[in-house]
């Protein structure tokens, strides 16, 4: 769901397969050309883009394959129609589900499809959805609280804003965001939100300068981090995170690589410890002479260490500047 750019309408499965430069990172998906290199593709297999968004890293597999297949999965209506434009001139190579990559064993058993190739998935909010202020995802324009990645989703941020009692509130914005100052928010939100409902994103950010001691984020928003937590708990972005980076190494065939794009901590971490289990090789205690739980690797991880944006990205492109990068390739 990383930030996506215009398509030429030129291009198709066969067009001329260019690299995008230096200049055009302003238009394209966070750490696309190394994610998309590391995918390592074949140009005849199966890819899934479980976080289409606008279809930036889809449309460069796109590009590198011949007789292959790409599938793109996202929960996001307007995403869906922003993705299927863009892919348009590449035909019966793509095909487009929605629904959350989470159920990406469901999506292939509908398609009739055993494994895959490679997949991709970029835990970010999109471009397309950032830049739509009226779905309430930016604390820099008046929006309705919202932030709902799939818009038929029940809950939203004005529930999360003005049902959470203030124990939870203050979980949610200290565990998703990371802010120090959770208690204060959370009580200020709650104190507040007795008089009234909240129903804006200049209400939530009002509320929050006012109970940040003032001068404490000079260097950044202070609603950031509270924005973040918000987003993460409205669209469960952690809970199933797990089993689902578990699922996509399933159905990948040997040889065939994962490569996940986090902008969290706690994202980072569930995936980076995912892979080291797949990764991972006897488990047998140290002063055992010969191994006898018989586990052999699963996986092994294409990066030691998570690939971030480079000096040239981060210039042109700001919200890559928390972007992670992991790969593993299955055994």
């Amino acid at each position: 769901m990383g930030i996506a750019g215009s398509a030429d309408p030129n291009d198709g499965p066969h067009s001329d397969r260019r690299e995008p430069s230096k200049m055009d990172f302003k238009h394209i998906s966070v750490l696309l050309n190394e994610s998309i290199e590391l995918l390592n593709i074949n140009p005849g297999g199966i890819y899934v883009d479980g976080t289409l968004g606008g279809g930036g890293h889809a449309e460069l597999v796109c590009r590198k394959l011949d007789n292959g297949r790409l599938i793109g999965i996202d929960q996001d209506g307007e995403a869906i129609n922003a993705a299927t434009k863009r892919l348009a001139p590449f035909g019966a190579m793509v095909t487009i589900v929605r629904d959350n990559f989470r159920n990406i064993r469901e999506v292939l058993s509908n398609l009739e499809i055993d494994s895959i190739d490679g997949a991709i998935l970029d835990l970010g909010v999109s471009s397309h959805q950032l830049d739509k202020g009226e779905r309430g995802f930016s604390y820099n324009t008046d929006a309705p609280l919202d932030m709902r990645m799939n818009t038929e989703a029940s809950k939203s941020a004005h529930t999360v804003v003005n049902t959470y009692d203030e124990a939870e509130l203050s979980k949610v914005i200290f565990d998703y965001g990371e802010e120090r100052f959770a208690r204060r928010i959370a009580r200020k939100i709650v104190q507040l939100r007795e008089a009234k409902p909240i129903e804006t994103t200049f209400e939530l950010v009002d509320i929050i300068r006012s109970a940040v001691p003032g001068g404490k984020y000079a260097d950044k928003h202070p609603a950031k981090r509270t924005f973040q937590a918000i987003r993460i708990e409205v669209n469960d972005e952690i809970a199933l995170l797990k089993s689902a980076v578990y699922d996509f190494f399933e159905v990948l065939n040997p040889g065939g690589r994962l490569c996940v794009i986090s902008f969290h901590s706690l994202e980072d971490r569930i995936v980076k410890q995912v892979f080291a289990d797949l990764s991972r090789g006897c488990t047998c205690p140290g002063d055992f002479p010969i191994c006898v739980c018989g586990k052999e690797p699963r996986g092994k991880a294409i990066t030691r260490k998570p690939i971030t944006a480079s000096n040239d990205e981060l210039e042109f492109n700001n919200r890559a500047h928390s972007a992670k990068l992991r790969v593993i390739e299955k055994l």
